[in-house]
Protein backbone atom coordinates (compact mmCIF):
# COMPACT_ATOMS: atom_id res chain seq x y z
CA UNK A 1 0.00 0.00 0.00
CA UNK A 2 1.94 3.55 -1.29
CA UNK A 3 1.14 6.06 1.53
CA UNK A 4 1.70 9.64 0.26
CA UNK A 5 2.67 12.01 3.43
CA UNK A 6 2.09 16.14 2.74
CA UNK A 7 4.00 18.58 4.77
CA UNK A 8 4.53 22.01 4.69
CA UNK A 9 1.26 23.61 5.16
CA UNK A 10 1.08 26.60 7.65
CA UNK A 11 -0.22 30.06 7.95
CA UNK A 12 0.85 32.99 5.47
CA UNK A 13 -0.41 36.35 4.67
CA UNK A 14 -1.82 37.32 1.74
CA UNK A 15 0.92 37.84 -1.02
CA UNK A 16 3.40 35.27 0.79
CA UNK A 17 4.72 32.06 -0.37
CA UNK A 18 4.20 28.44 0.74
CA UNK A 19 5.97 25.34 -0.59
CA UNK A 20 4.28 22.09 -0.18
CA UNK A 21 5.89 18.58 -0.70
CA UNK A 22 4.23 15.27 -0.67
CA UNK A 23 6.62 12.06 -0.20
CA UNK A 24 5.71 8.49 -1.21
CA UNK A 25 6.70 5.98 0.34
CA UNK A 26 7.79 4.10 -3.27
CA UNK A 27 9.59 5.15 -5.92
CA UNK A 28 7.34 7.45 -7.93
CA UNK A 29 9.60 6.58 -11.41
CA UNK A 30 6.01 4.31 -12.18
CA UNK A 31 3.79 6.71 -10.90
CA UNK A 32 1.44 7.35 -13.34
CA UNK A 33 0.24 10.71 -12.29
CA UNK A 34 0.74 12.84 -9.54
CA UNK A 35 -0.95 15.86 -8.40
CA UNK A 36 -2.48 18.10 -5.25
CA UNK A 37 -6.06 18.81 -4.95
CA UNK A 38 -7.81 21.10 -2.58
CA UNK A 39 -10.51 21.55 -0.33
CA UNK A 40 -11.89 24.13 1.79
CA UNK A 41 -14.61 24.45 4.03
CA UNK A 42 -18.42 23.88 2.87
CA UNK A 43 -16.41 23.08 -0.74
CA UNK A 44 -16.01 20.21 -2.72
CA UNK A 45 -12.75 18.87 -3.01
CA UNK A 46 -10.99 20.24 -6.55
CA UNK A 47 -7.74 19.77 -8.77
CA UNK A 48 -5.06 22.16 -8.57
CA UNK A 49 -2.20 20.94 -10.73
CA UNK A 50 -0.49 17.73 -11.95
CA UNK A 51 2.26 16.17 -13.68
CA UNK A 52 2.40 13.12 -15.63
CA UNK A 53 5.46 10.81 -15.46
CA UNK A 54 6.43 12.62 -19.25
CA UNK A 55 6.74 15.70 -17.25
CA UNK A 56 3.68 17.68 -18.36
CA UNK A 57 2.06 19.67 -16.34
CA UNK A 58 -1.28 21.04 -15.79
CA UNK A 59 -2.45 23.92 -13.50
CA UNK A 60 -6.27 24.79 -12.71
CA UNK A 61 -6.97 28.73 -13.83
CA UNK A 62 -7.16 29.90 -10.19
CA UNK A 63 -3.14 29.16 -9.74
CA UNK A 64 -1.95 29.54 -13.39
CA UNK A 65 1.01 31.54 -12.67
CA UNK A 66 1.30 31.66 -9.45
CA UNK A 67 1.57 27.62 -8.56
CA UNK A 68 4.40 25.32 -9.59
CA UNK A 69 4.32 21.99 -9.47
CA UNK A 70 7.33 19.56 -9.48
CA UNK A 71 8.29 16.34 -8.94
CA UNK A 72 11.46 14.30 -8.14
CA UNK A 73 11.69 10.88 -8.89
CA UNK A 74 15.43 10.62 -7.41
CA UNK A 75 13.28 11.99 -4.04
CA UNK A 76 10.24 10.11 -4.67
CA UNK A 77 8.50 13.34 -3.96
CA UNK A 78 6.68 15.87 -5.58
CA UNK A 79 6.09 19.85 -4.65
CA UNK A 80 3.59 22.46 -5.10
CA UNK A 81 5.75 26.07 -4.91
CA UNK A 82 2.71 28.45 -3.96
CA UNK A 83 3.26 32.24 -4.94
CA UNK A 84 1.17 35.77 -4.05
CA UNK A 85 -1.41 33.95 -2.00
CA UNK A 86 -4.73 34.95 -2.13
CA UNK A 87 -7.19 34.32 1.30
CA UNK A 88 -9.40 32.37 -1.55
CA UNK A 89 -6.39 29.75 -1.46
CA UNK A 90 -6.78 28.57 1.93
CA UNK A 91 -7.69 25.02 2.19
CA UNK A 92 -6.41 21.66 2.95
CA UNK A 93 -4.14 20.59 0.36
CA UNK A 94 -3.94 16.90 -0.51
CA UNK A 95 -1.27 15.07 -2.50
CA UNK A 96 -2.41 12.59 -4.91
CA UNK A 97 -1.04 9.84 -7.32
CA UNK A 98 -2.47 7.10 -9.82
CA UNK A 99 -0.41 4.05 -9.53
CA UNK A 100 -1.39 1.43 -12.43
CA UNK A 101 -4.61 3.00 -12.30
CA UNK A 102 -5.64 3.21 -9.13
CA UNK A 103 -5.67 6.69 -7.16
CA UNK A 104 -4.35 7.37 -3.55
CA UNK A 105 -4.53 9.79 -1.06
CA UNK A 106 -2.28 11.74 1.27
CA UNK A 107 -4.08 13.05 4.63
CA UNK A 108 -3.77 16.48 3.99
CA UNK A 109 -2.28 19.63 5.04
CA UNK A 110 -3.37 22.82 6.09
CA UNK A 111 -2.94 26.20 4.34
CA UNK A 112 -4.18 28.92 6.39
CA UNK A 113 -3.94 32.52 3.82
CA UNK A 114 -5.22 35.41 6.48
CA UNK A 115 -3.67 38.70 7.87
Amino acid sequence: QVQLVESGGGLVQPGGSLRLSCTASENTFRFDHMAWFRQAPGNQREFVASEFRNGDPSYAESVKGRFTIARDNAKNTVSLQMNSLKPEDTAVYYCNAIIDGEPYWGRGTQVTVSS
